[in-house]
């Protein structure tokens, strides 16, 4: 019997972060811990770090999990038949939602001889979060972004809020003893998933039952299809030629966020994520990422400040048009480049807004 851990929540809020985390803190407790990453797209940033913590990692990509249900099967096998696995943690597309109704009770009713589905988590960055509230709060019409998000909410048997060392403590207190008193049905943690700061509640969480295993979101699938084409999706890869002896593969992936960083605040676009690594040629990497536009970036991977040469994959997902974004990024490259001494040859992007989100399965509570 393996256990299955579904994760879900809006992008940029640290959930490859959490469930490399959480997967080496489950290994030192003895578990085999495989993982999954998902995304509309290819190419994927994050899948490049996560390997280079974890030995057994997969991918399903070109659609959410809901979307693709059986390429997350036929991964979830794979995973337990080559590495002999006893437990595997998934992370959905950061779009995507009504997770429980298409996914999680799925793989219960169809797969629950042979599979254990702990209680599906929603991790929330704080920032993100507070920022949709003080838009309700000045009595902002819910723009299909917010709503997406606060689905994505609503369904979580466990809301795990990430990122708590980025706010005050007596605020974090604040917005904990807040969703807990909005959604009394989830279970509400708290930790950093990069200090490691209380994970070892989430970890306990996911030992405890379901607790909104029955909801039923009252979801408009066209307007969750509208939030989700909002955002435009980028992925593009670059090859880095040092203009003398070797270049820094950090300062040109930050520099390039961080002139994407300051294009988005001045067009009001609304940053998913971006993030970007760097493969030097011996082998090393950076990877660094950016969730809000004006901020700068966060390095999650420093590499070598001396390599010849590179290549670069790009993931920008941002509320805006594919064209725009596509010069946004061709710019802030062609900034980085001299900036740090560096010869750029790219690729032609892959931008697209997603298809509309037609679930495989979408099945209501036991009962129901």
């Amino acid at each position: 019997m393996i256990t299955f851990i579904p994760l879900t929540g809006f992008l940029g809020a640290g959930k490859t972060t959490t469930m490399t985390a959480a997967a080496l803190a489950l290994q030192e407790q003895g578990r085999r811990v495989a993982v999954i990453t998902n995304d509309q797209g290819v190419e994927l940033v994050d899948t490049k770090l996560v390997r280079s913590k974890l030995d057994s990692v997969a991918e399903v990509t070109g659609g959410c999990f809901c979307c693709k249900f059986e390429d997350l099967v036929e991964a979830i096998v794979a995973l337990v038949a080559s590495d002999s696995v006893d437990t595997v943690i998934a992370e959905a597309v950061g779009s995507c939602t009504d997770l429980q109704a298409t996914v999680v009770r799925p793989l219960r009713q169809y797969y629950g001889d042979d599979m254990v589905v702990a209680p599906l988590t929603t991790v929330v960055d704080p920032l993100r979060h507070l920022a949709f509230a003080r838009a309700a709060e000045r009595g902002e019409p819910e723009s299909d972004l917010s709503y997406l998000f606060r689905q994505q909410v609503t369904e979580a048997d466990v809301i795990a809020v990430n990122k708590l060392d980025t706010i005050k403590p007596d605020r974090a207190e604040e917005l904990l003893a807040s969703l807990r008193t909005s959604n009394p049905k989830a279970t509400v943690v708290g930790y950093s998933a990069t200090t490691g700061a209380h994970l070892e509640t989430l970890l306990d969480a996911w030992q405890a039952p379901a607790t909104n295993e029955d909801v039923v979101l009252d979801i408009d699938y066209d307007r969750y299809a509208a939030a989700e084409a909002q955002l435009a999706w980028m992925n593009q890869e670059l090859d880095l030629t040092a203009a003398g002896d070797g270049f820094d593969a950090t300062a040109w992936a930050r520099t390039v966020l961080q002139e994407l960083s300051v294009w988005a605040a001045e067009h009001d676009a609304v940053i998913g994520h971006a993030k970007i690594t760097v493969e030097t040629a011996d082998g090393d990497f950076a990877k660094l990422s950016l969730t809000e536009s004006g901020a700068q970036p966060t390095l999650d991977r420093a590499a070598d400040a001396h390599a010849p040469a590179g290549r670069a994959v790009v993931n920008a997902r941002v509320a805006c048009e594919p064209d725009a974004l596509d010069a946004a990024v061709t710019e802030a490259v062609e900034a980085a480049d001299p900036a740090t001494a560096v010869t750029s040859s790219a690729t032609t992007p892959v931008s697209f807004k997603p298809s509309y989100p037609r679930p495989v399965h979408r099945l209501a509570p036991a009962g129901a």
